[in-house]
């Protein structure tokens, strides 16, 4: 749990405030009397931020006070700012050229696991010399283009199973 200095604003965990008073013995549990007077306020988990994309996810940034109490303030993020060296449109096409690759590798790894999974029918077909059945050879087949959908790797369409 964070704690808000009132003097200063700044908002330390309670180890650290320990430390700014390392001759007063402190209880383990803080309660109200305790903060009151050692001038800081308790910090309560604010509501997730929600909503956004397949890119972005909820982050703390800083605090707010509501009704008299503090707490953890929360935003959609990732947040990228210009800097000496890229831009922020270019640190947010890497980012996002990450996640597309993390989520397509993903993808693959699952359509691979579903293939594997009917390997069965394919060394059937071989052992026995008859053809694949038109369903099933439609269903591997479907698993194999997974990648050319439309909205791949965030919007895939699985095929049923036969």
């Amino acid at each position: 749990m964070n704690y808000r200095i009132r003097s200063s604003g700044d908002i330390k965990s309670q180890g650290e405030i320990r430390k700014m008073h390392p001759n007063t013995s402190l209880p383990r549990v803080w309660d109200e009397s305790i903060c009151e007077a050692l001038g800081i306020d308790v910090i309560f988990e604010g509501p997730q931020a929600t909503g956004g994309d397949q890119y972005q996810f909820s982050q703390a940034a800083g605090i707010e006070e509501i009704n008299g109490k503090w707490y953890t303030k929360y935003v959609l993020g990732p947040i990228f700012t210009d800097n000496d060296e890229v831009t922020a449109a270019e640190q947010e096409a890497a980012y996002k050229a990450q996640k597309d690759a993390e989520k397509a590798t993903q993808i693959r790894s699952e359509r691979d696991s579903k293939l594997a999974e009917t390997d069965w029918v394919t060394i059937r077909a071989m052992d026995t010399g008859t053809a694949m059945s038109a369903e099933w050879s439609a269903y591997r087949q479907a698993l194999r283009d997974i990648t050319a959908q439309d909205g791949f790797p965030w919007n895939v369409t699985w095929p049923e199973k036969p």
